[in-house]
């Protein structure tokens, strides 16, 4: 059995996700949140001078999505064929456009603009990905994004909502069924208990 070693910031970002992948998957890992003074002297020993990297028995592999898509292929939860993987990499795709539109909020420094960006993605945003991952989930039998069973495309789904309903707790009030597919994920056993017990972070 390989040995791995997750090495990201002590927040959740683009970090959580691969997180969420091993403790859905029950695989072990070391969790290595790396502190932000101690940055400086580690980045030079990553591939890219940049977290996340996945350290699997030595050999490293860094940017989140591939460290996801990898976990999610070693773990069986890419997809039971290329069309399932592809679709779970069409659903990685749209969350990432929804994280795009969160990113820029995060990082807007003028507070009129700050302001209105906010308002946007409670208004706009948030109501059209709810909608359109709703649609999509509805047209798959509801429970999973993709086939019968849990994938990576759910897991990012679950991920890609975590800031949004802690700052709008009754975002997906309008959304039933995208309400209790996040409800049904977050059930996963072990996922459930790192969920419960992680420390709470801004993102």
């Amino acid at each position: 059995m390989p040995t791995y070693k997750y090495s990201y910031f002590d927040v959740r970002g683009r970090g959580e996700l691969v997180r969420y992948v091993f403790h859905a998957a029950g695989r072990d890992f070391e969790d290595d949140r790396v502190a932000r003074e101690d940055w400086p002297s580690r980045k030079e020993s990553t591939p890219f001078g940049q977290m996340p990297v996945l350290d699997v028995d030595g050999k490293k592999l860094a940017q989140s999505g591939a460290i996801a898509r990898y976990a999610a292929r070693e773990f069986d939860l890419a997809g039971k064929d290329s069309w399932e993987q592809a679709l779970v990499d069409q659903y990685m795709g749209l969350v990432e456009d929804m994280f795009t539109e969160i990113v820029k909020v995060f990082f807007e420094k003028d507070e009129e603009k700050k302001k209105e960006l906010q308002k946007n993605l409670a208004e706009v945003v948030f109501p059209k990905f709810c909608g359109l991952f709703e649609k999509a989930l509805d047209q798959n039998g509801g429970k999973f994004f993709v086939g019968n069973s849990l994938t990576l495309a759910d897991l990012a789904v679950l991920n890609a909502f975590d800031t949004p309903l802690h700052q709008h707790p009754t975002l997906l009030d309008k959304f039933p069924k995208l309400k209790a597919h996040r409800e049904r994920v977050m059930a996963t056993p072990k996922l459930s208990d790192y969920i419960k017990n992680r420390k709470v972070t801004d993102i």
